[in-house]
């Protein structure tokens, strides 16, 4: 069984990430930061043997996923209105050091994805996905703190539970962010990873409501991951660009246990027909798309 919670936040000057997962035969816990004017990255992680200490939340509406040793401590709690994501690490990056109290605020009219697909015949995929968020709280990384507020700031959910297959294989593609009238727009787009013939994990989220789309293809360069990604869908409603401005790759190898993402990061632009047919341009919407090559 693979258990995860990925959160992902965007501000105007940063994206923040947070995860604890539970692979098996080893947890993995990260945390990364990234400055959208420097190109400043910094990641830190820690691999759990067997899994020890960490606590995962049976669904995805509510309870708590805990992990805390001497090194860091994370927390995601998850209320009927709200998710907190707490995480303490004092010694990331040299002694600089990260903290962050944030509260993603879930709205009533609020729509989400989710999906459960087959892999192979005895393996199975349950995934939620959770965009634009109103985020508020601070995030202190070092000298620098940053106080989040719901009007700038936005975060999203990926929470996943499987049994996948030793040799798997995704794409990803995510957004949250404003629209020049104050409205948010996210993305969710991916492909590679189980039977998708029935249903796809696709869709826009306009102010919190999901339009749905069906597959969509991932065209990019496997040999230059920076050159622009496009991205079309089989009804014709999906028309994007992906200009890469940052890649953040991370490799974890113990051997029996391999994984390699390329995560991209930067701007959208493009168009999506809506439900009612009518059309919604996107331009510079920052978000990431990324290849995952994982044996587990």
């Amino acid at each position: 069984m693979k258990r995860w919670d990925y959160y992902a936040i965007f501000t105007p000057h940063r994206f923040f990430s947070a995860t604890i997962a539970d692979l098996g035969y080893a947890g993995n816990i990260f945390v990364y930061t990234l400055d959208f004017s420097s190109g400043e990255l910094h990641e830190e992680g820690l691999v759990i043997p067997l899994g020890r200490g960490i606590q995962l939340e049976r669904n995805s509406q509510s309870g708590e996923a805990v992990f805390a040793s001497e090194k860091t401590s994370l927390r995601f709690q998850s209320f009927p209105q709200k998710r907190c994501v707490s995480v303490n690490w004092p010694d990331f990056h040299d002694g600089r050091g990260l903290q962050a109290e944030i509260t993603l605020h879930s709205l009533p009219q609020h729509e989400s994805m989710n999906i459960i697909i087959p892999i192979g015949q005895q393996r199975f995929y349950d995934n939620t996905k959770i965009n634009c968020l109103p985020a508020e709280g601070f995030i202190q990384y070092g000298d620098l703190r940053e106080e989040l507020q719901p009007k700038t700031c936005l975060g999203s959910l990926d929470w996943g539970r499987g049994v996948w297959e030793y040799r798997s294989y995704w794409n990803w593609a995510s957004a949250s962010g404003f629209l020049p009238d104050g409205g948010t727009l996210g993305l969710n787009l991916g492909q590679g990873f189980g039977d998708l013939s029935k249903a796809t994990e696709n869709c826009a989220i306009l102010n919190g409501r999901i339009h749905k789309l069906g597959a969509v293809r991932f065209d990019y360069s496997a040999s230059n991951y920076m050159q622009p990604w496009h991205f079309t869908d089989d009804e014709s409603r999906l028309e994007l660009t992906f200009t890469p401005f940052k890649d953040r790759t991370a490799q974890t190898n113990l051997g029996m246990i391999f994984s390699e993402v390329h995560q991209m990061f930067g701007r959208y632009n493009g168009r999506i027909l809506l439900d009612d047919g009518q059309p919604l341009e996107i331009h510079d919407l920052i978000g990431f798309a990324e290849e995952h090559q994982a044996r587990w």
